[in-house]
């Protein structure tokens, strides 16, 4: 019997429409913006000035405080903008603009396609070379790595879990990486495992993706304490707390954190990135893309430098099509969408999907018939039919009490609900008070 979580969850329509589509190299655009904030944390600061030349790899902004990341080049040319430009929210927040000159990449990296399998640096020295190169986690919440390995005082982590599951409709970024890039990222997680001092890893993957079970199974045995776990197909299997429930059978309390039940997670995307830092000096400039929608010309998954803008991405996978009602960054359930096309790719972004006109279109709100299948699908034991009158009502005390913060915001109850009722949007808008309220209290 396959693994999987047992309190509530959903089974969209995958829609991988992009699944078995080797990954592509995008073609250089002929300038890139690159935001300083592409991370969890404070902003990193510019160390570059107007009209100066970086190569690819140079570090062009430094990590601000503990919980922050270095942002780099992701090509070689001359700064010719450093300002506030809108990112993915439509937001101004401060970017470098780089025009493209040639590919001219810092000599430090090693840009040979080899495997390298010897680990001869120390934990300390792994460390500093993740934080060096700026790598957050890629699955989408771009929190900076090093600060998710530096366990807190009297913490101690057993099990590493590697989250390979995908289990947003369309995404296959994940999937063609364990394909493409088994090897590495296999290495990379055995360098995690040194760095958290964890004798066991576990790589979660949902059962849609047999052939990248079946072949990271095949070339996991060179590393011990390494082992592949197929699991039932089931959103939002991917978050965190439920994939720990998954594999391990543990649950992580509310308002509690991985490590307080031994686990540290992190996404195979990240354990890649890993591998390059540690075993190529190679810092974080770009990462894979899935194109997809099913009006698309060419719905593909493309290597993706940094700053590259979401228009030149959806260029090349055929234009954007006449039909076009939203242009979403991330997953389906989960994402965003974007109000310009006019944006740059960033380090948290895995996919942009194209959405038919006829499929964004809200159906009429109606009252609520007390079905309860919103409470049957919620992965956290919530009651969003209760959540979202009392965000309406602005009854914030209330709505902590019942828990609000627990929510992960996968959009289960929306997609459920046969009343239409924007519960999610609702429980969204009064999480953002309850935080407010518990900043002012403290």
């Amino acid at each position: 019997m396959l693994r999987t979580f047992r309190k509530g969850g959903i089974h969209p329509a995958d829609n991988k429409l992009t699944e078995k589509n080797p990954v592509q190299i995008l073609p250089l655009p002929e300038k890139v913006t690159i935001p300083l904030s592409q991370h969890v944390g404070t902003p990193a600061i510019p160390v570059v000035n107007r009209g100066d030349k970086v190569k690819v790899g140079q570090l062009v902004a430094k990590s601000k405080g503990f919980v922050s990341a270095n942002i780099h080049s992701s090509v070689s040319g001359k700064v010719v903008k450093i300002d506030s430009l809108p990112d993915l929210t439509g937001y101004k927040k401060p970017a470098v603009v780089i025009e493209v000159e040639g590919d001219e990449w810092e000599d430090s990296i090693i840009q040979s396609t080899d495997l390298q399998k010897d680990i001869t640096l120390s934990k300390d020295e792994i460390l500093e070379k993740i934080r060096e190169s700026g790598i957050v986690g890629l699955g989408g919440a771009a929190f900076p790595t090093h600060v998710k390995l530096i366990l807190p005082h009297g913490k101690k982590a057993d099990v590493l879990i590697i989250n390979g599951v995908e289990c947003e409709p369309y995404l296959t970024s994940d999937h063609r990486l364990m394909i493409e890039y088994g090897r590495e990222m296999l290495v990379g997680t055995h360098i995690l495992m040194k760095v958290l001092n964890v004798r066991k890893a576990m790589i979660g993957i949902e059962n849609n993706k047999a052939d990248a079970i079946n072949y990271l199974k095949g070339i996991s045995s060179y590393l011990p304490g390494i082992k592949v776990y197929p699991l039932e197909v089931k959103y939002p299997q991917g978050s965190e707390k439920q994939l720990i429930k998954a594999l391990t059978g543990r649950e992580v309390p509310s308002r509690k954190l991985p490590v307080d039940v031994g686990v540290i997670v992190h996404n195979v995307s990240t354990a890649y990135a890993v591998y390059e830092a540690v075993q190529k000096n190679k810092p974080l400039i770009n990462r894979i893309v899935t194109v997809s929608g099913k009006s698309l010309k060419n719905p593909s998954n493309f290597v993706v430098r940094f700053g590259t803008s979401v228009q030149f991405l959806i260029e090349a996978a055929g234009g954007l099509p006449e039909n076009t009602g939203k242009v979403i960054s991330g997953g389906l359930m989960m994402g965003k969408a974007l109000n310009s096309l006019d944006v740059p790719v960033i380090k948290g972004m895995t996919g942009i999907l194209i959405v038919p006109g006829n499929e964004t279109k809200r159906k009429a709100i109606e009252p609520c018939i007390r079905c309860s299948k919103c409470v049957t699908v919620c992965p956290m034991g919530l009651e969003p039919y209760l959540l979202m009158p009392l965000a309406q009502n602005e009854n914030f005390y209330r709505l902590e009490n019942e828990m609000v913060l627990d929510c992960i915001e996968c959009g289960s109850c929306s997609y459920i609900c046969p009343a239409n009722r924007p519960l999610l949007d609702y429980i969204k808008l009064g999480k953002v008070e309850v935080n407010k309220i518990i900043r002012e209290r403290k």
